[in-house]
């Protein structure tokens, strides 16, 4: 039987002990959770007009205006509320599409990246000033998503079916 990591396909006879589907499984709760709460985080932005609008209570404008002072890159900030309406749809729909390239593992590793950028640019920013600083729930995503850009999506995924497909062919 071969080990975990080794290359290779198991025969019809083979089975992997419970061990051995642990390990080649770990990454797939993780992958569905985040899949899932970005899609829901950026259809949730996606749906409220008062989100995306550059004033008033709710509005990414107002929670940029409050977060400036105490963010680690201001700059940003101000980059933000040059079109808040603009970096708002940025940040919705960029959400979308990290969670749904996730969920089907197309391009995994780049939505992984994706899906760290943006928790990382969200830490940076919005929950910067949480003390301590694990009381901000944006690092944990961060963190949530450096296996899935190093491991990708090997199972269950549009990537797995074209490196199968490509394998095939050749």
């Amino acid at each position: 039987m071969r080990g975990y990591g080794e290359r290779g396909s198991y025969g019809l006879g083979e089975r992997r002990t419970l061990k051995e589907q642990a390990g080649v499984h770990a990454l797939l709760p993780l992958r569905i959770f985040l899949g899932v709460t970005f899609v829901y985080a950026g259809l949730d932005k996606l749906t409220d007009s008062a989100f995306l609008s550059a004033s008033g209570n709710g509005s990414i404008g107002e929670m940029m205006r409050g977060v400036r002072d105490s963010s680690a890159i201001p700059a940003l900030v101000d980059l933000a509320l040059k079109s808040p309406e603009g970096f708002g749809y940025a940040i919705a729909i960029g959400e979308l599409l990290v969670g749904l390239g996730t969920l089907v593992g197309l391009w995994a590793r780049l939505a992984a990246l994706g899906g760290a950028l943006i928790s990382l640019s969200l830490w940076l920013t919005v929950s910067w000033q949480a003390t301590p600083y694990y009381y901000g729930n944006d690092l944990p995503y961060l963190m949530a998503w450096l296996p899935l850009v190093l491991a990708g999506a090997p199972l269950f995924s549009a990537d797995a079916f074209l490196a199968a497909r490509r394998r095939r062919s050749m």
